[in-house]
């Protein structure tokens, strides 16, 4: 018998993200668990365009980061709140990868719910997959979402 007490989905707000909410939401309502909604912003000190900065307030951008974050999270969940399903949202600071991993096993995750872009090779090269790195290391098992596969999801 499969339970599950917590289903965590990442989100960086794409359509891909959008579609793994809607998944994450389903497993969370049909097994009576509590939904984790995280997103992971990345700090602007360890952006490439950091540098060229000086003289602009890189906290004040982070501050401006972490509420849109906020608001973002709660709009995503507005439905969640008329169902029932419980759930908890966070907006942490960090390398997507390791602070998804960090948060799975520090709240014992027992399904991440994560999209993919589906990028080609040449893209998979260049920028790497977040969700590949997360299905190889997670402390639990990773369902993948397409935004452009078939929806079972109503």
């Amino acid at each position: 018998m499969i339970t599950l007490a917590k289903v965590l989905v990442p989100t960086d707000f794409s359509p891909a993200s959008d579609a793994a909410l809607r998944y994450g939401k389903a497993f969370a309502k049909a097994f009576g668990a509590t939904l984790h909604v995280i997103h992971v912003i990345e700090e602007p000190y360890g952006q490439p365009w950091a540098v060229e900065a000086y003289g602009f307030s890189l906290a004040a951008l982070q501050d401006e980061w972490n509420k849109e974050a906020a608001t973002r999270l709660a709009a995503v969940l507005k439905d969640v709140e008329s169902d029932d399903t419980k759930a908890v949202t966070s907006s942490v600071l960090g390398h997507p990868v390791m602070e998804i991993l960090r948060y799975a096993k520090d709240e014992q995750v027992d399904l991440v719910v994560m999209g993919t872009h589906g990028r080609g090779p040449l893209g998979h090269l260049v920028l790497g997959s977040v969700a590949e790195r997360i299905v190889r290391k997670a402390p639990c098992p990773v369902l993948t979402v397409r935004s452009d596969e078939r929806e079972f999801v109503e």
